[in-house]
């Protein structure tokens, strides 16, 4: 339940208030799709939706709500789309993340009065749906088709300043609310040029954290204004691999994590905002694949050359690599994919794995397979991360069943896991039988020792797990003693 703080305690507690961990990669880390294709007037269209998401494999899903000059809270019919989305997550086993946005650089709220509204909006919105804990605040404000001005007319930055105050109002407004509601700034585009006097002002992501910072550190400020950082780590293209990195511009992609946690440390380390250990969010990301003949007439306009599509294999591969990318990324905390569902549009993005008519492209299995991996620990091996397995569910055969034969052991795997059964003689300590095998996490797991030559003397068995890929402490069960004749 929602409580409203004590205004003296407020701004004590809200400082107070536990922050995520600094440490989200491994199979704990949040999957999920951005997609506003959920958001619908009725119950029915809002589940259905929620239901091919979790078909596809997603337990997350980010929406929009818009922010506009003069609101603030959202409308009754806002109100009705967003309570829609909540109970069809709720019941679908989906967890939400709402970013809060104007629609364009028209809305921008740059004066005190504008940026007041839009934090009353953000809090009115969460104290209406209390199971909304993530906020998203803002929409790629490096972008001047998000947020104008970008520079002054000295030529400085002027959209990051700007958005700290925002973020900085948005923030308290929220923790007032409640302090363990997670706030998340930034959500910056991938790429900008940092031309004051171009066609198209847009701020890097680079220059903005930089900026971000010395304007926080000149602010004075004594308590955070986010509980972690998003970002929209797009290749250039879709046909660039996710792991192509940019050392030498400013421009920050999956493969650029390091630079990212160093420019983060830059400018707020040392201050009482986070910065290198603050969690990561990589709430869009998007590969594109070519519309098929067949399902050409679903969609309407052409697509830009710049789009560069891939045929729907290598989309599957391409957010298969994305994942192996964030799993060892210690800060990340989650990624989402930029879209479930393609749009109708192709000037816009054709990013799903379900095509426009929710009909499944051929990447989907694929993509479902590598979230799985992602959640049962094995899509990829890291560098000093052990994961430990537990094991539920065992059943090991009673003696009636083991002396008639019946020699299986059932059990489930915590995360993905390599077992091992072991028949060992108690009379002697040798070894019976033994076999092994692989087991996903979650699934029913049978290990059989039929058809295996025990003997007659007594027996204990001994099941072991470890993981396969990051492997950390291994989990073990005995039976009784059993006989096998």
């Amino acid at each position: 339940m929602r409580r409203r703080l004590i205004t003296l305690l407020g701004p004590t507690i809200a400082f107070l208030a536990l922050a995520l961990p600094a440490h989200g990669a491994g199979p704990k880390m949040t999957l999920g799709a951005a997609e506003d294709a959920v958001r619908a007037p009725d119950l029915v269209t809002a589940r259905t939706t929620m239901t091919q998401l979790r078909l596809a494999g997603f337990t997350s899903v980010r929406v929009t709500s818009n922010w506009l000059p003069g609101l603030v809270a959202p409308t009754s019919n806002e109100l009705t789309v967003l309570r829609n989305i909540e109970a069809a997550a709720r019941l679908s086993g989906v967890k939400v993340y709402v970013s809060v946005y104007h629609p364009g650089s028209r809305t921008t709220p740059l004066e005190p009065t504008a940026q007041a509204q839009f934090a009353r909006y953000a809090a009115a919105l969460a104290e209406s749906i209390p199971t909304f804990d993530d906020i998203i605040v803002g929409n790629e404000p490096n972008l001047n088709r998000f947020w104008l001005p970008q520079f002054g007319l000295d030529g400085a930055n002027a959209s990051a300043p700007a958005y700290l105050s925002l973020l900085a109002r948005t923030y308290d407004a929220l923790k007032a609310v409640d302090p363990g509601l997670r706030v998340w700034g930034g959500a910056l585009a991938p790429r900008g040029g940092d031309r004051p006097g171009g066609a198209r002002p847009t701020s890097s992501p680079t220059a903005f954290i930089q900026t971000m910072g010395a304007a926080y550190r000149a602010s004075g400020r004594t308590t955070p204004v986010m509980d972690g950082f998003a970002i929209h780590p797009y290749p250039d293209n879709s046909s660039q691999s996710p792991d192509f990195p940019h050392p030498r511009s400013t421009s920050i992609g999956l493969a650029d994590y390091d630079k990212l946690v160093a420019l983060l440390g830059a400018a707020f380390d040392g201050t009482a905002q986070a910065g290198s250990t603050l969690p990561i969010l990589y709430d869009e990301f998007g590969i594109e694949s070519a519309v098929p003949a067949g399902k050409r007439s679903l969609y309407s306009g052409n697509e830009p050359a710049t789009t560069k599509p891939v045929d729907e294999s290598k989309q599957a591969a391409a957010y298969d690599l994305g994942l192996r990318l964030a799993f060892c990324q210690p800060n990340v905390a989650g990624m989402l994919l930029f879209h479930s569902h393609d749009e109708k549009a192709l000037l816009s993005w054709q990013s799903g794995v379900y095509y426009a008519d929710g009909s499944p492209k051929a990447s989907l299995s694929a993509v479902r397979d590598s979230l799985d991996r992602t959640r049962g620990g094995s899509i990829a091996r890291c560098d000093g991360l052990g994961l430990d397995v537990a094991l539920k569910n065992v059943r090991f055969p009673g003696r009636a069943e083991f002396l008639g034969g019946k020699r299986d052991v059932r059990f489930r795997c915590t995360l993905d896991c390599a077992w091992e059964v072991v028949a060992t003689r108690t009379t002697t300590g040798a070894t019976a039988a033994r076999v092994r095998g692989y087991g996903r996490w979650g699934r029913a797991i049978v290990a059989s020792l039929r058809n295996r030559k025990l003997g007659r003397a007594p027996v204990r068995l001994t099941l072991t797990v470890t993981h396969p890929v990051n492997p950390g402490l291994s989990a073990t069960r005995e039976s009784a003693v059993l006989r096998p004749a």
